[in-house]
């Protein structure tokens, strides 16, 4: 009896040595799940033109210039010259303040470097300066641009094309102050001689005079 029990409890020890422990092997690499995390980009445009700051060519480009897809203004006859110039007036006023006066400077600057180039002058004015008191002042503010140039910079008159387009074509609405402001105004083109001149002339909203 002692001799079997020895044999049963011997056969069991044995048994129990023999089992093993499944080990589940972890996941691979190519099994595990990954997740995106959306990234947020901010492109800057320091000078405002319209040009992210890591493709423009050329920051700190001022205001009023026209700029090519690099970011860099137009600057050679033949290869497309252009610069815009904006004047704003009280109401029933022609009077040019210093602050265009400077930036009208720098027009004629342009003007003498490409001397053949032509500066086209739209004059604009509010709906309530139409009266038949004010029906000149359209005119009078290209003239007062165009004067400007011609005595203070000796710019030939051939060169200069000034387009009266009353109240036809605003900027702004109407039925505000702050609108009738910015359609006071003169607007200039400098371009080259052979360049098609804006829709406002073509389409005989403005007039040349």
């Amino acid at each position: 009896m002692k001799l079997y029990s020895a044999l049963l409890l011997t056969a069991a020890i044995t048994l129990a040595g023999c089992q093993t422990t499944e080990i589940v092997p972890p996941k691979s690499i190519a099994e595990v799940n990954y997740v995106d995390i959306p990234t947020l980009l901010i492109s800057l445009d320091s000078d405002g033109d319209g040009v992210p700051d890591d493709l423009d060519q050329c920051p700190g480009t001022p205001e009023n210039v026209v700029i090519d897809g690099r970011g860099c203004p137009f600057t050679t006859i033949g290869t497309g010259l252009q610069m815009e110039y904006r004047a704003f007036f009280a109401k029933g006023s022609s009077e040019l303040t210093s602050k265009y006066q400077v930036e009208l400077d720098k027009v004629a600057a342009r003007m003498k470097e490409y001397d053949t180039a032509i500066f086209k002058i739209e004059a604009h004015i509010s709906e309530d300066e139409i009266n038949k008191e004010l029906s000149s002042l359209p005119k009078n503010r290209a003239l007062i641009i165009k004067n400007y140039l011609l005595l203070k910079h000796g710019i030939e008159s051939n060169r200069l094309m000034t387009l009266n387009c009353d109240a036809k074509a605003p900027i702004a609405p109407n039925d505000t102050e702050e609108g009738r402001s910015f359609n006071r105004r003169v607007y200039g083109l400098l371009t080259e001689p052979d360049n098609d001149y804006p829709s406002n002339l073509k389409a005989g909203i403005c007039v040349e005079f």
